[in-house]
């Protein structure tokens, strides 16, 4: 089983998806209620609620291969305007959710004696983009935590490893316009834009068993 947070929307859909496409049955946590077979309704910046979530998990002994952080939320504007509760919302989403749902679910892979964690970031942190300066704080400390959580789950044979991509067309770009997305694909490598096939890629492997060595990445999809 796959833990998939944000898992009923966007990228984290689409990865649900995609892994369940291969026979890879996966768990589901979202805000939402979603009737859909093994979805959790829990929100991630609630620390009890995910160890209520941990202690069923626990307690079914269930084989938790991976764990996969997709919730997350952006506010396009300017960091002196940008309201405090919008600010609290992001970081808290992004950032604490994430660090919650590494430290929590963790253990369960520890008492496999292996697994897979990946984070996600965004292209934006390392372009600076104006306009994003909260969501771009909240991803930073993502990637800045998943490089030093590599290194404390590495003896347990568990990696650590961080997803950024460029602009893909999901509810989380709404209110962006066609060439404000178009500027940002022209800053990558790849001058593309990218959709959630290839994130399902780049999951695909770093979910694989010869990826074991592979701890403490940054991936951009589309290259920076």
């Amino acid at each position: 089983m796959i833990i998939v947070t944000g898992g009923t929307s966007g990228i984290g859909e689409a990865i649900v998806k995609g892994l369940e496409s291969k026979g890879i049955d996966t768990f589901t946590i979202s805000r939402s209620g979603h009737k859909i077979k093994n979805h959790f309704q829990c929100d991630i910046t609630e620390y009890d609620q995910l160890k209520e979530l941990y202690k069923k998990f626990n307690k079914e002994k269930r084989r938790i291969e991976a764990i996969i952080n997709c919730a997350g939320i952006a506010s396009m504007n300017l960091a002196i305007t940008t309201p405090k509760n919008i600010i609290d919302k992001v970081i808290n989403t992004n950032l604490i959710g994430t660090i919650y749902t590494n430290q929590i679910f963790s253990p369960l892979l520890i008492r496999n004696g292996e697994g897979r964690i990946i984070n996600f970031s965004t292209i934006a942190v390392s372009l600076a983009l104006e306009g994003e300066s909260i969501y771009i704080a909240s991803k930073a400390g993502v990637e800045a935590f998943s490089r030093s959580f590599a290194k404390e789950l590495a003896g347990f044979n568990i990696t650590v490893n961080c997803i950024a991509p460029g602009p893909i067309k999901t509810n989380l770009l709404k209110g962006i316009s066609s060439q404000q997305i178009n500027n940002i694909v022209n800053r990558q490598i790849i001058k593309k834009e990218m959709n959630t096939d290839d994130i399902l890629d780049i999951v695909n492997l770093l979910l694989d068993k010869k990826s074991g060595k592979i701890t403490g990445q940054l991936i951009h999809v589309g290259g920076y």
